[in-house]
């Protein structure tokens, strides 16, 4: 192990020991993304305690200008906390819950608090936190308000963005933005905390954040149909809508191809319908009356099938089923890993023109890469939908992502051309830098001048999202 700096060192020594290491084994558990695909390495891994021993820390690399990388949970999809020789600060010990304010329906919990913790402990007063995703058992606060996270229930509460009330956070000087109020309403000036929402720890480090709680459902119902294509989906989403006004709490849609590799590589996986239809949507209706929600969605469905368009329905008889029918859209990923390496592509577009998006690309797609398939499934009730290629055969590697690159930029030209966006969910990070700046360049203007404003040493992942190093 190479000596530390002389800044570190002097900062190192001046921390209690828990709240830094050089142990090579959480070196290395701090360099790799959670899907692999990205390694690099970091000389140090701060681990702060309290937002002033953050404050600290990040004075000190600013000063010394050492570059910095913000750390939560380490399950994102775009490389946008794989070090390179960074320092990483790791939020993993800053995991309280400050407070619970039920009759403000509001929450205020650090950043490395897991995102199921918080699940929980809103259920527990009685009240709910929506955000729900596949990575809730490790991602942690501050990284899903750093990558603006989405998941399944974005149709009804919208992404992190919307579910964040207020801010603390260390610029990178180390002064201390202190913004953890429980406010709807607050007209003066800037809303600051946006410019940290989506960021990606480039600006500064979100220490704690006030969240948005809402009343518990006195009823859920949970049921997967099969539907004759994307087209389809897409009314049936309208029909829904109009039927149970506004009840939908999520509408997730799943290929074919994907339910049929997690019945293939997830243990017990089984799905309720008959066959393997080429469509089928995951529904979840939610309502503040007890059992209202399955009445809603029994009426729903039958009209929706004498309407053609669902050919078949199953629906949850308890929790126990309808956690089942989650686990089955949730392990997607997982039956797609275990079946190779594939183009991952994290997209959105208007819900109303998902379909035709989804048409085009696949035909275009499939025709260009050679013994490809697409793997589509994801949140199409909002838009987005992550559209996949893989190879039809099982057992591909890396050559076979070098190979589909026609095709990413085939699918994101489509994007473009049905006015949505490269990046609905997982944000830009190392993977999509390229194409954010051919594609945005504008844009990309703003936030480097907004970045050299509040960054003006350039410390905070300096890699990530504009591009400046």
């Amino acid at each position: 192990m190479n000596a530390l700096p002389p800044a570190l060192a002097s900062l190192t020594a001046s921390l209690d020991p828990k709240s830094w290491s050089v142990d090579p084994a959480e070196l290395e558990s701090h360099a790799r993304d959670w899907r692999g695909r990205y390694a690099g390495g970091t000389p140090l891994v701060l681990k702060p305690a309290s937002t002033q021993e953050a404050a600290q820390m990040l004075a000190a690399c600013n000063d010394a200008r050492i570059a910095v990388m913000p750390q939560g949970g380490i399950t994102g999809l775009v490389g946008a906390s794989t070090p390179a020789n960074e320092v990483v600060i790791s939020m993993k010990r800053m995991n309280a819950i400050r407070e619970i304010d039920t009759a403000n329906e509001s929450m205020t919990v650090e950043a490395g608090v897991v995102l199921q913790t918080v699940q929980e402990a809103a259920r527990d007063a009685g009240k709910l936190f929506p955000l729900s995703l596949g990575a809730q058992g490790s991602a942690m606060i501050g990284g899903l308000i750093s990558t603006n996270a989405g998941g399944v229930q974005v149709l009804r509460y919208g992404m992190m963005r919307e579910l964040v009330l207020g801010l603390e956070a260390v610029l990178p000087d180390g002064r201390v933005l202190s913004g953890l109020s429980g406010l709807r309403k607050d007209n003066t000036g800037y809303d600051l905390k946006q410019l940290f929402i989506g960021a990606e720890g480039t600006l500064g480090l979100v220490t704690a954040a006030t969240l948005k709680l809402f009343p518990r459902p006195a009823s859920v119902s949970v049921a997967i149909a099969a539907v004759p294509d994307p087209e389809a989906a897409v009314s049936l989403l309208g029909h829904l809508k109009d039927r149970t006004g506004g009840a939908v709490s999520a509408f997730e849609l799943i290929s074919g191809f994907a339910m049929e590799l997690v019945c293939q590589h997830v243990p017990g996986a089984r799905s309720p319908l008959e066959g393997n239809p080429d469509w089928m949507v995951l529904i979840e209706l939610s309502s503040a009356e007890e059992e209202r929600a399955g009445i809603l969605m029994e009426t729903a469905l039958e009209s929706a099938f004498e309407a053609g368009l669902v050919s078949d329905a199953a629906l949850a008889q308890s929790d126990a089923q309808a956690a089942k029918f989650w686990a089955l859209r949730e392990n997607v990923p997982e039956g797609e890993r275990a079946h190779g390496k594939a183009a991952k592509h994290d997209v959105s577009v208007p819900v109303s023109r998902m379909a035709a998006f989804m048409r085009e690309a696949t035909q275009q797609a499939e025709a260009l890469v050679d013994g490809s398939r697409v793997i589509a499934f994801g949140h199409v009730g909002d838009g987005n939908v992550h559209f996949n290629l893989a190879a039809r055969e099982p057992g591909a590697g890396e050559d076979f992502i070098a190979r589909a690159a026609p095709a990413t930029r085939l699918i994101y030209d489509l994007v473009d051309k049905h006015h949505g966006s490269i990046s609905a969910e997982h944000g830009i990070g190392i993977l999509k830098q390229a194409e954010l700046k051919a594609r945005k360049p504008v844009e990309v203007e703003l936030m480097r001048t907004i970045k050299a404003a509040l960054d003006p040493n350039n410390i905070m992942n300096p890699r990530i999202l504009t591009g400046l190093a």
